[in-house]
C-alpha cells in the first residue's frame, strides 16, 4: 500500500504547498482511495506538481464536516467524473467551533456554494453505519463514544430556529484497511479521540492486530495527563507505524516521536511512503 500526502500542514518539497487541511492519497493493489481534500485546491496543485492523476481515483471518503477537510471536494470533482464520495449523512450543518471556551463567529462546517452543492449530489453516498467496501477495507460510519476520553474542542450545530445545540460530531468517520500486516487506520481529525477510533476499529477487525495508525489527533489543546493517556494507549497497541497529522500539536508530536522512535513518520505534503 503506498500513501501520499496531498495537503498538510507543513512540507519540505520545494514544487509543493501547505496548509491547514489534509488530504491524503492511499494507493491499495485495488483501488485509489483520496482521504479529504484540504482546505483549498491546494491539494489538486499539489498532486499535478508531483505527477498524480486525480482522474484515476475510484473513490472520496471525507472523515468529517470540517471545511479544512472538505473545501476541495469541489475541485476534485471537476477533475474526477466518476469516483463516488463517502461522507455522513449528518454532514450538512453550520458548525462553530470554540476558542478558549468562547464560541467562535464563523462557520468551520461545509462551505461549499449551493450551486457546489447541487453539483455534487449526485455523487454523494450518505454513510451512517459502517459501509464495508470490500472483505478488507470499511468506512466507519459514526463512531461509538469512548467516554473516558473527553474531546479536547467543543463544537455546536446551528439549529433551524437559531439556537445552538452541542455537536456531538456523529458525521466523524474513519477509514482502515486489512493488509497482511494487520489494520491501518486513516482518520482526519479524531475529534471523537484516539480512542474511539481505536476500539471501533478494534470492533470491527476484532482480534486483528493494528499495523499503523495514520491519523490527525487533535492533542494540540489538551492537558499533559489526557495527550499522556492517549500515546499509552497507541503503545499498547503497538502499531508498527504511526503518522501523526494535520491538528495533532507539535509537543504531542514530538512526544509520539520520543515514544515510537522510528516507527513514527513526521507527514508532509508532497511525500510519498510505501506502507509496511
Amino acid at each position: 500500500m503506498k500513501l501520499t500526502f496531498l495537503s498538510e500542514n507543513k512540507t519540505e518539497i520545494g514544487v509543493c504547498g501547505a496548509e491547514f487541511g489534509l488530504s491524503m492519497l492511499i494507493e491499495t493493489p485495488e483501488r485509489k482511495i483520496l482521504f479529504d481534500a484540504g482546505a483549498s485546491d491546494l491539494f489538486a496543485r499539489n498532486a499535478l506538481a508531483r505527477g498524480v492523476d486525480l482522474a484515476e481515483v475510484d473513490l472520496c471518503v471525507v472523515s468529517h464536516a470540517h471545511f479544512d477537510h472538505t473545501n476541495g471536494i469541489p475541485a476534485f470533482c471537476r477533475i474526477n467524473d466518476h469516483a463516488p464520495v463517502y461522507i455522513h449523512k449528518d454532514a450538512f450543518h453550520t458548525i462553530y467551533g470554540t476558542t478558549d471556551g468562547v464560541i467562535d463567529d464563523y462557520n468551520c462546517g461545509i462551505l461549499w456554494t449551493e450551486e457546489e452543492k447541487a453539483a455534487l449530489a449526485p455523487r454523494l453516498v450518505l454513510t451512517d453505519g459502517a459501509v464495508w467496501l470490500d472483505g478488507d477495507m470499511v468506512i466507519s460510519g459514526t463512531i461509538p463514544d469512548a467516554p473516558e476520553y473527553k474531546p479536547v474542542e467543543d463544537f455546536y450545530l446551528a439549529m433551524p430556529d437559531g439556537s445552538l445545540a452541542p455537536d456531538t460530531l456523529r458525521h466523524e468517520q474513519f477509514l482502515a484497511i486489512r493488509t497482511g500486516e494487520g489494520v491501518y487506520l486513516f482518520s482526519g481529525c479524531s475529534h471523537k479521540g484516539v480512542p474511539a477510533a481505536v476500539r471501533y476499529c478494534r470492533t470491527l477487525f476484532p482480534g486483528e492486530p493494528l499495523a499503523g495508525v495514520i491519523a490527525g489527533m487533535h492533542l494540540a489543546f489538551a492537558t499533559p495527563a489526557m495527550r499522556s493517556k492517549v500515546i499509552d494507549l497507541l503503545a499498547a497497541e503497538d502499531p508498527k507505524l504511526i503518522i501523526p497529522v494535520h491538528c495533532t500539536g507539535l509537543e504531542a508530536i514530538y512526544q509520539i516521536k520520543a515514544r515510537f522512535g522510528a516507527r513514527c513518520i513526521m507527514a508532509s505534503a508532497g511525500k510519498r511512503y510505501d506502507l509496511p
